[in-house]
């Protein structure tokens, strides 16, 4: 983009596509400043997440791969086993054939901090307790109003603002809301004594009740969640129910389920809480103006693929190369779109046949027929390159965009 002064971008929210569209386009030569609504980072925020084949990539491109790995639960494989314990089968959680360029689980904080710190280290400013009130165009850029009276103004403003996102409202007042996916997430990390470790893989348990997963770190750490089949609760609701009450629903919900998912539960104390599971798709409008949004605040996938940070990254390598490559914020914004939107409907029409599996809807009858219809689909899996497009995508930052 062609301009005499640097360019200036205001990033809205300092979750993983916020930091990370920051470091690409200062990259490209762009001012950059990050704005975040939470007054200070949360080392504990969100439990762990997936971060893909493909989210690794773009990581290794911002150098910051090797660190995030430091603190990273390998998962090359995923185990499914039914609820009277028996393996239903094994997925690739990365390209089929290749466990080495598997994917990983890591803490949602780690992964916060792995991108934030990169960030500040290439200098880029963060502004916390700013929480965004009001977007306002002007004759030359855009201007940002926040809820402590402060404004800020900029060429372009980047919404990394998540599902409820101000951003994307402001884009498109009729952009569809989120979608409930019919499931309410829990989770919590735990410490047994004599729990067996689950290297390179994630284990995932079809409840009769519950859907339930875990993994087993080497040290004997617990990390496990669980989706609870649930109406959808007012917003908010949840907040008020304390961990005990999770606990005391989720051991009886899944007493009857193999080892070690009574055991894991019986050794997880402290704050646990619930939250309701959405997705988006369907947006049709990621940008108006000087405007553009991306990460959840576009398309927002269930943890059911584990690609939610990994398309967010995506989108943040993208989106600056349009802006570095095509000559004009318009013409960007565009490619951007026009790039992203086909790939980000793909993996949330197929996170949502998977939470279809979850949902406890099925008569005893239908949980066996699922048991035994299961292993047959996954006979193969191990070797199956189907699902190799999730994590195969490439975005070399050193090649054009158009």
């Amino acid at each position: 983009m062609p301009s005499a002064h640097t360019p200036r971008a205001l990033l809205i929210g300092a979750g993983v596509a916020g930091p990370a569209t920051a470091l690409f386009l200062s990259r490209a030569g762009w001012e950059v400043e990050v704005f975040e609504a939470g007054a200070a980072p949360d080392p504990y925020q969100g439990l762990f997440l997936n971060v893909a084949t493909n989210g690794l990539a773009v990581l290794e491109q911002l150098g910051l791969r090797e660190r995030l790995l430091t603190d990273a639960h390998r998962a090359s494989r995923m185990v499914m086993r039914s609820g009277t314990g028996r393996v239903l089968g094994e997925v690739p959680n990365g390209p089929a054939g290749d466990p080495e360029r598997g994917s990983v689980i890591v803490r949602r904080g780690w992964l916060h901090q792995v991108v934030r710190d990169g960030a500040v280290a290439a200098g880029i400013p963060f502004a916390f307790g700013s929480r965004l009130t009001a977007i306002e165009e002007t004759p030359t850029g855009v201007r940002a109003r926040f809820a402590d009276g402060r404004t800020a103004e900029g060429d372009i403003l980047v919404g990394a603002d998540g599902i409820h996102s101000l951003t994307r409202r402001w884009i498109d007042p009729a952009a569809p809301a989120p979608r409930y996916s019919g499931l309410v997430g829990t989770g919590g990390i735990a410490r047994i004594a004599g729990l067996e470790p689950t290297p390179d893989s994630q284990h995932f348990v079809f409840g009769a009740r519950s859907f339930f997963g875990y993994l087993v770190r080497e040290e004997g750490t617990a990390y496990w969640f669980a989706n609870l089949t649930k109406s959808e609760p007012p917003r908010g609701s949840l907040a008020g129910i304390a961990g005990g009450e999770w606990l005391r629903e989720l051991r009886d919900l899944h007493s009857d389920d193999p080892a070690p998912v009574p055991q894991i539960l019986s050794g997880t104390h402290g704050e646990l809480s619930g939250y309701p599971i959405y997705d988006l798709s369907g947006v049709r409008r990621w940008s108006r103006g000087r405007v553009v949004a991306v990460g959840d605040a576009v398309h927002a996938t269930s943890p059911s693929t584990g690609q939610g940070a990994s398309l967010a990254l995506e989108d943040a390598i993208t989106l600056a190369r349009c802006v570095r490559d095509l000559p004009d914020h318009a013409s960007a914004f565009a490619q951007y779109q026009a790039v992203r939107a086909p790939r980000a409907e793909a993996v949330v029409r197929y996170a949502r046949r998977i939470d279809s599996q979850k949902r406890v809807t099925k008569s005893r009858l239908g949980i066996a027929i699922r048991d035994w219809m299961m292993p047959r689909f996954l006979r193969n899996a191990a070797d199956d390159t189907r699902n190799d497009w999730l994590y195969n995508h490439e975005i070399p930052w050193q090649h054009p965009a158009a």
